[in-house]
């Protein structure tokens, strides 16, 4: 995928997903990477910013397979912001895809 494309959505696909369920960073890593392909260098820092402008909460939670793993949850203001993301997203692609059928197979 072309990497303006999947930065332009990725905030979108994180918020998405969190809400379905709370997440920590390398289940996350492994939802989203379903839909684009992302690393940990990609969703880390988002991860921060998302929890910094308070569209996640976290918390901590003891595994048996090592060190306690941080858990993102998305807050109220969290999905206010994925519903105008959502919203956005579905009336930009609209537009992009009634365009690309107006212009036929110009190729």
């Amino acid at each position: 995928m072309n990497s303006q494309f999947k930065k332009g959505v990725l905030e979108l696909i994180v918020l998405l997903s969190v809400s379905k369920r709370d997440m920590y960073g390398y289940e996350l890593i492994l939802e989203v990477s379903k839909v684009v392909d992302v690393n940990e260098g990609t969703i880390y820092p988002l991860l921060k910013r998302l929890t910094n402008e308070k569209y996640f909460d976290t918390y901590l939670v003891e595994s048996t397979e090592g060190p306690s793993r941080k858990y993102y949850k998305i807050t109220s203001l969290g999905k206010k912001r994925m519903r105008e993301l959502k919203k956005t997203w579905n009336e930009f692609s609209s537009s992009v895809n009634d365009f690309i059928k107006e212009c036929g197979n110009n190729e």
